[in-house]
């Protein structure tokens, strides 16, 4: 008798959990449904094409999933596979360049695309130091396989400061800065000499222009106040790079057409701590440092600089397992040749979190109210780790949320061809993801 009493409390608290659960499960699923309807219903929306995809990592299963294998431009979410390959090939510390001595102040070098060289980020500089040392500096071009300027890249923004050229060295950022002032100033100073009008203007009301493909800037009177800008130069002027390092080395520089083989006598620089230059790159959306960090582990990988063969290459391996074959032309995002889908962007977070500390990602990334997420997501700081992307009407969005009950999401946002506010369409995903974070 008492076996029977027993089965049927048994019997009666398992019905309970399971009507229990019918109940959660009857509210959970509405909640879900919308919250997506009332995302892809909104006005700023209409007319685009909108995918999203959010991850569970634990239970290994979407809470969303719509149109999450469809390709968008991905803009600056392109970012994310460019800093997943330098957290995994670039290790501790950048390498700025591999050098062996000749002997009698002669070295031989070969530069490794750091771009954090007489950058001014960065104010310890182990490779200025080193050269400045030397008597002859031989530079190999033997590993430079790129072009300055990449695939899909709007070729009438070379005057905007988020497209500095690609290159083998890089100094100074590859751009020329211009401070407020009344009369125009170049720094570094070299390029006072190629602007042109400089001495004629003394009121501050003026612009500055550079001419395609050749470094002669001028000075343009305008109604307006001039601000402090800086202007990528051109680096496809063969003697620029040589007059540069001169100019600012005050020794014997140049080019030469030599392989640099990698034997035990050649000795390594490092410069700059290698999350030191991912934080500044995500946090603030820094093209060139992308486009940068990308050769630098070609030329770790594959013994060169070259964007198409170390997309291949991790296209053919690290990234061989992705949901979508994507198509992937550079480092930055800012061609619109690129084409993902959310849920490789969940495909390669998933791998970051899985490779790498949590604290290291979380330093990389920006969360609410910082870089380029410094509007956003301000009440949630700590619950959202994210890389926005933007081109003229493409937004996305992807990343980490660390929800109310603890759960720790992957996402990613693409909206492609929108007609509406670039601004609006971010606020409808954030309350789009900020209900996710307080109901899960």
């Amino acid at each position: 008798m008492q076996r029977i009493q027993v089965f049927l409390l048994v019997l009666i608290l398992f019905l309970f959990a399971c009507s229990t659960a019918k109940k959660i499960n009857s509210t959970a699923v509405p909640l879900a449904a919308n919250l997506q309807t009332e995302l892809l219903s909104a006005p700023d929306l209409a007319g685009a094409h909108i995918g999203f995809s959010v991850y569970d990592p634990v239970t290994k299963s979407y809470l969303y999933n719509y149109q999450g294998d469809k390709y968008f431009i991905p803009a600056s979410n392109t970012k994310i596979i460019t800093c997943y390959a330098a957290m995994k090939y670039l290790g501790d510390s950048l390498v700025g360049l591999r050098y062996v001595n000749k002997e009698n102040g002669t070295v031989e070098v070969e530069a490794n695309g750091d771009p954090s060289f007489l950058h001014p980020d960065f104010r310890f500089q182990p490779v200025y130091d080193f050269l400045k040392k030397q008597n002859s500096i031989l530079l190999t071009d033997q590993n430079w396989k790129a072009k300055s300027l990449g695939m899909g890249w709007a070729w009438d923004d070379y005057e905007s400061d988020y497209m500095a050229e690609r290159s083998l060295l890089p100094i100074y950022g590859n751009v020329v800065h211009f401070n407020k002032s009344k009369q125009p100033q170049a720094i570094p100073s070299f390029f006072n000499n190629v602007l042109s009008n400089a001495t004629k203007i003394t009121n501050g009301f003026y612009s500055i222009k550079r001419l395609l493909n050749a470094n002669q800037f001028s000075a343009v009177p305008s109604k307006n106040m001039f601000a402090a800008t800086d202007i990528p130069f051109y680096t496809g002027d063969n003697t620029l790079l040589t007059n540069l390092l001169q100019d600012t080395l005050k020794n014997s520089f140049q080019i030469a057409h030599f392989t640099l083989e990698r034997l035990p006598d050649v000795h390594l620089i490092h410069t700059q701590p290698t999350d030191s230059l991912l934080k500044i790159m995500m946090h603030r959306s820094d093209n060139f440092f992308a486009e940068q960090s990308l050769l630098m582990v070609s030329n770790q990988l594959l013994g060169e600089m070259s964007s198409s063969k170390i997309i291949d290459s991790l296209l053919n391996s690290d990234l061989k397992d992705l949901p979508q074959k994507p198509k992937w032309v550079d480092g930055s995002g800012l061609s619109r040749y690129n084409l993902f889908t959310p849920q490789d962007f969940v495909a390669v977070l998933l791998k970051m979190k899985t490779e790498f500390a949590w604290d290291r990602i979380t330093t990389i990334l920006a969360s609410g109210g910082s870089g380029t997420l410094g509007s956003y997501y301000k009440n949630i700081s700590g619950k959202i780790y994210a890389k926005t992307g933007s081109l003229s009407n493409n937004v996305a969005l992807s990343g980490y949320l660390i929800t109310k009950s603890g759960k720790t999401l992957i996402f990613s946002v693409l909206v492609s061809n929108y007609m509406g506010s670039g601004p609006a369409i971010r606020k409808n995903v954030e309350t789009f993801l900020t209900r996710i974070i307080e109901t899960q």
